[in-house]
């Protein structure tokens, strides 16, 4: 799978920002500690008296100065001052950010301005300002009920024609076209000439005449028990699955089922004659369901990670189809996932192996669309909640299907978009609100991810 500003995430996240838009924000820091460092460089003093992030060298800024507004939607951030400094992450636009310190270097015409943990951005893309910076405490992007940060849409089989402003939509030349089965973010709607348009993320007009809306899925992962030795949930994969009560002779069909996507109690294993069955229910009748029906993941002992600090970890089961989240020993959350369908080693298997996450982005547009060989195209806008963790596969929300807990992807690892949500959150390097995209540092490694 080709990711834009994703699956080519280790270039094009260095060079560019990633991800596309997020909402409301903030930062580390706050505004009695901006306070602080404005009311010392608003007047005269001694090197010895600046506080420790401030060096003898930095240059002070006017004491009005309380943040700095952000002018472009993912505006690269910077962990130093300097040309060939790496690339920390991005921040979306009109974010107010911290202020803590100011210096002179390489690669910018005015100043460097530290606006974060390790974050820097040239002082050419932001407007100081008077106001407050955003709150430390809000998330860039606030928990949604579904999952999903914005409205999706599903292009026709007709396909569709984009449209840079509004007011041309229908009349002019379209600027771009846009393939059945593509999928886009809409951020705005509008009607021009009694028809109903609406702007995707990337700023194309579409008529929503030629667009399906994405239905929410509610399924979603489960807390696992403090203490539990095992993972004594599974799920029902099948679309029914009939179950079984046990005789004498052996195992009898009944005439109940379970659906798809039932959470079920795995209490024990029995052989019968056409293959392993798990009891799922207690009582005098109690209810067996053959294990090709489940998916249950199996707990699994911690790679090199510190185990007693409780350092947070992923595992990926490909034989099961299931992630389970840990900190420490102890598994923590459990759900199900869609890997690579593609043969070990192939291009669209994922991989095996133990990595860290080494990046993070809100959104992420993904595509094959330069791949010649392809039997049919496909482009995802604005694909959420990316954590990159082996080149150009990663964890992430997947809104366009529903086969969780069987094989489905190009090679990452899929996620209901409820799952997405809530481990994106959870992972290290934190994402800073206002953030669009962080890349993880030194005192801050990325969230250990193992695939077996």
């Amino acid at each position: 799978m080709t990711k834009r500003g994703g699956a080519e995430a280790g270039s094009q996240e260095r060079r560019r920002g990633a991800p596309r838009r997020a909402r409301r924000g903030a930062l580390r820091g706050g505004a009695a500690a901006i306070g602080l460092g404005v009311a010392i460089w608003g007047g005269a003093v001694l090197a010895s008296q600046l506080p420790p992030w401030v060096s003898a060298g930095d240059t002070p800024l006017p004491a009005w100065v309380r943040s700095a507004r952000v002018l472009k939607r993912d505006q690269p951030l910077f962990d130093a001052p300097g040309e060939g400094a790496r690339r920390r992450g991005s921040v979306d636009r009109n974010v107010q950010l911290p202020v803590f310190a100011a210096r002179r270097a390489g690669g910018c015409l005015g100043r460097w301005l530290e606006v974060g943990a390790a974050a820097w951005v040239c002082d050419d893309a932001v407007e100081l300002s008077a106001a407050g910076p955003i709150s430390p405490l809000v998330r860039t992007w606030r928990e949604m009920p579904d999952g999903l940060p914005y409205r999706y849409y599903f292009v026709g089989p007709d396909g569709t024609f984009g449209y840079r402003r509004a007011e041309a939509a229908d009349i002019d030349a379209p600027d771009a076209q846009l393939e059945p089965g593509f999928a886009v973010a809409i951020v705005e709607e509008r009607i021009e000439g009694g028809a109903r348009y609406g702007r995707t993320n990337s700023g194309f007009w579409l008529p929503m005449r030629d667009l399906g809306p994405v239905r929410a899925i509610a399924f979603h992962g489960v807390e696992v028990a403090p203490g539990a030795a095992q993972i004594a949930t599974a799920w029902v994969v099948s679309e029914r699955a009939p179950l079984y009560t046990r005789t004498g002779a052996g195992f009898t069909r009944t005439e109940e089922s379970k659906v798809r996507f039932e959470v079920v109690p795995y209490l024990e294993e029995a052989q019968g004659a056409s293959g392993k069955l798990a009891r799922i229910a207690e009582g005098d009748v109690a209810a067996w369901i053959s294990t090709r029906d489940l998916r249950r993941p199996s707990v699994a002992p911690p790679p090199e990670v510190d185990v007693e600090a409780g350092e947070r970890w992923i595992d990926v089961e490909r034989s099961t189809q299931t992630l389970v989240a840990y900190e420490g020993p102890r598994p923590v959350f459990a759900t199900l996932v869609s890997t690579g369908k593609g043969a070990p080693g192939s291009q669209r298997a994922t991989p095996a192996g133990t990595f860290r996450i080494w990046a993070k982005l809100l959104t992420s547009d993904m595509d094959n669309l330069e791949d010649e060989a392809a039997e049919r195209y496909y482009r995802m806008e604005d694909v959420p909640y990316v954590q990159y963790f082996s080149k150009g596969v990663g964890l992430h929300g997947a809104f366009w299907h529903r086969s969780f807990g069987q094989v489905r992807s190009h090679g990452c690892v899929n996620l209901a978009p409820l799952d997405a949500q809530r481990l994106f959150w959870w992972t290290s390097p934190r994402l800073p609100a206002g953030w669009t995209a962080v890349l993880p540092t030194a005192h801050e490694p990325g969230t250990v991810v193992r695939v077996r």
